[in-house]
């Protein structure tokens, strides 16, 4: 029978009673977990191991874990839940701005969170095994852009590109209406299942980390992710 035993988890919480909880449901799954109890070492797990998600708590002393997963993002991609016992809007922009890709808010059923991990797995699940010569039936072409959606893989000018979840998302759901403007509320709405009229960085935030990440491979890619000025943003088709 299959396990998740190679599914690496990363928990970084200053609470013991809840990162023993978590270990304990994660691990009956079969994933194999690893604990960090303040955000310095947590930071340093997260830069040195091998993880698949890292569970991130956002209220911890000295740095937090907004500040962790700001610094992670300079240098991983890995998936990251955040959790937190603030449940207000503001706080959970924050928390996508810092480049979560989900969030869940304390107290919290661990069977949500198992929910949750798996849901994550599933979408940041790579090509690690997957043959690049096989019919992908998923696959969206452009000069200097590839998507594969089987295997969850973007090319830049034959480049692979290292995205985390929720820049993936973003970059498919514009690359599938290429020429269509789209609002940041809407966005906000598509990709993050969120309706918030308000503070809109956290697009904006994934917009300027896709770009960047395009831009080192690829700047004819990066250039195809335009600002509409005073809107919101387009994918547009690069003509040679």
């Amino acid at each position: 029978m299959e396990t998740n035993e190679q599914h690496k988890i990363l928990v970084v919480d200053d609470e013991e009673r809840i990162r023993r909880l978590l270990k304990m449901y994660l691990e009956r799954e079969g994933y194999t977990i690893e604990e960090a109890g303040d955000g310095e070492e947590g930071l340093k797990m997260a830069l040195t191991g091998d993880y698949e998600i890292i569970l991130l708590d956002v209220m911890m002393p000295g740095r937090d874990g907004l500040e962790v997963c700001k610094e992670l993002r300079t240098k991983r991609s890995t998936p990251v839940i955040m959790l937190t016992a603030k449940g207000e809007e503001l706080n959970r922009i924050h928390g996508f701005e810092a480049g979560a890709d989900d969030y869940i808010v304390k107290p919290f059923s661990p069977r949500e969170v198992v929910l949750r991990v798996k849901a994550l797995l599933r979408r940041a699940s790579t090509s690690k095994n997957v043959n690049t010569s096989h019919e992908s039936k998923d696959i969206i072409e452009f000069p200097h852009l590839v998507i594969d959606n089987d295997a969850h893989r973007v090319l830049a000018d034959n480049n692979e590109v290292s995205l985390t979840p929720k820049e993936y998302e973003l970059l498919l759901f514009l690359a599938k209406s290429p020429d269509k403007v789209f609002e940041r509320e809407a966005l906000l709405k598509e990709v993050w299942k969120y309706e918030f009229f308000g503070d809109l960085r956290t697009v904006d935030t994934h917009v300027k980390r896709l770009r960047e990440k395009l831009n080192k491979v690829s700047s004819e890619a990066a250039k195809m992710i335009v600002t509409v000025w005073g809107v919101g943003y387009k994918f547009e088709i690069n003509h040679d």
